[in-house]
């Protein structure tokens, strides 16, 4: 399955019908009077959370949406039909955005969840509607009503207990591997990782989601590497493990890029609880290891905790220092149903 967390979508609402003009034409009925009937309602944009879906490449192939028009009024005193409405299914945790994509305009956070993105216009009256005891026979109708119409933007962010952040080749898609039976691109090159992956973790028979995101470098706010489009998806994170290779140059200097574009791309990312850990302890001689676990100290001003993806050693540890953080809130259908399906190919 493709992944794609954005798109840009046109929308437009049925027009209501119009209303009908006419009169009853009956053998020994001198004066029928007004019978035109009333223009049907347009159909409404509904967007509506759906499970099961975790990508929106849907809406990569097809942006214009259009609800039904009312049907015209008709004599005999015939309302037109209302126009069907068009549902557009979207994953759980998705954001609609004004044309600006800075207007928020709804998000969806939990399962079967509706919103009417756009109302279908009013039918016009019929002549029927018209007659008094003043005007018995009315010559005009009203027109329906016009549709809404916009330009939208979806955009995605998934819905995980934790995340996993830190430089690229810090270790995250194996530290996934290792707990999860997510099988994410692992190899000894920067950006392995070119979209998020989740995995569901068990540990001491509680469960949760962990979302792994592509590693940011320095400038990632201002569009270097990968840049920061993805840290959207851990927003809602309630907690975040940041990973720091053990085997860098400086492990300070490592978590501090991180924590800065953390800050850079919205401060309720960097006032989220963080885990520090330094990872690939396995890589490293006990000598340097103390060294750079003295360094990320002073850095985080907390004591890390050291792990090993490859050999398992504190895996657990982190685990449960997850675990006390989430709390007992179980995991949530969505997130797990998302975690366990077939892994995401880059879009290419």
């Amino acid at each position: 399955m493709k992944f794609l967390d954005e798109a840009k979508v046109y929308i437009r609402s049925g027009d209501g019908g119009n209303g009908c003009v006419a009169f009853r034409r009956e053998k020994f009925i001198e004066f029928g009077g007004p019978n035109g009937g009333n223009g049907g309602r347009g159909g409404d944009v509904i967007v509506e959370a759906a499970d099961g879906l975790n990508t929106l490449i849907d809406y990569r192939y097809q942006q214009h949406f259009k609800a039904q028009k009312g049907g015209n009024g008709m004599g005999s005193d015939r309302h037109g039909a209302g126009g069907k409405d068009i549902v557009m299914k979207v994953p759980v945790g998705t954001q609609i955005f004004d044309e600006d994509k800075e207007t928020l305009i709804h998000d969806f956070t939990t399962v079967g969840e509706r919103f009417v993105l756009a109302k279908g216009g009013n039918g016009g009256f019929g002549n029927a509607h018209f007659k008094s005891s003043t005007n018995r026979a009315p010559r005009h109708a009203n027109p329906g009503q016009v549709g809404e119409e916009r330009w939208i933007w979806l955009r995605l962010k998934l819905i995980a207990d934790a995340g996993l952040v830190g430089l690229p080749n810090a270790g995250k898609s194996t530290f996934l591997s290792a707990v999860s039976a997510a099988r994410p691109k692992i190899a000894d090159y920067p950006f392995t990782t070119l979209h998020p992956q989740l995995g569901v973790v068990n540990v001491d028979g509680r469960e949760f989601v962990l979302a792994d995101i592509p590693g940011l470098i320095e400038g990632a706010h201002e569009g270097a590497g990968l840049g920061d489009r993805f840290l959207g998806h851990i927003e809602r994170c309630r907690v975040l493990l940041h990973l720091v290779d053990a085997s860098c140059e400086h492990a300070g200097k490592a978590y501090k890029v991180v924590r800065g574009e953390l800050e850079a791309y919205a401060e309720t990312l960097a006032d989220k609880v963080e885990i520090v850990a330094l990872n690939k302890i396995d890589a490293v001689d006990p000598e340097h290891l103390k060294k750079q676990k003295d360094r990320l100290k002073r850095a985080a001003k907390k004591t890390p905790l050291l792990v090993s993806g490859v050999t398992g050693q504190g895996v657990t540890e982190a685990l449960r220092a997850l675990v006390e953080v989430i709390g007992e809130a179980p995991v949530s259908d969505k997130a797990k149903s998302a975690a366990e399906a077939k892994p995401w190919a880059p879009i290419g």
